[in-house]
């Protein structure tokens, strides 16, 4: 079984696999840090001075300033402002991957395969005839 194991793991497929989960792994965290540091902020300013990830909703009815006191004192809450913030990363994600799946599509592209050839035909009874054939095998006629 271990032996199984190392052989389905070893191949090519598995580990293209796993490199592709780390490399997005990695995109992930940029593309989170480009939403959370670079976007919002002036996408906030711009809306008067907001900061989406602090925006939240209060199911208590008790008064908090931000969203880590809220959290520090255990009132529920719906965190709206970090919902945005995931939904816009998801976006730049999903972008990002089907630009990249464009750009490979274009790469692997076929060029278009050549006409086929018309079959060759017999001259005295018209049926098709390979081409390395010396008689037609329908007429036995000499080509």
């Amino acid at each position: 079984m271990l032996n199984d194991f190392k052989e389905f793991a070893m191949r090519g497929n598995v580990m293209d696999m796993a490199v592709g989960v780390i490399i997005g792994a990695a995109f992930g965290k940029i593309v989170t840090s480009l939403v959370n540091d670079v976007l919002m902020p002036p996408i906030g300013l711009l809306v008067g001075g907001i900061d989406f990830s602090n925006l939240f909703i209060s199911l208590s009815g008790t008064h908090a300033a931000t969203l880590a006191e809220a959290q520090a004192q255990n009132i529920p809450v719906i965190a709206y402002g970090a919902f945005i913030n995931t939904v816009i990363n998801f976006l730049i994600q999903a972008w990002a991957i089907f630009m990249v799946i464009k750009f490979a599509n274009k790469l692997k592209a076929e060029k278009p395969a050549e006409p086929a050839q018309p079959p060759r035909l017999c001259p005295y009874c018209f049926s098709e005839v390979n081409e390395k054939a010396t008689r037609c095998p329908h007429c036995t006629s000499e080509l």
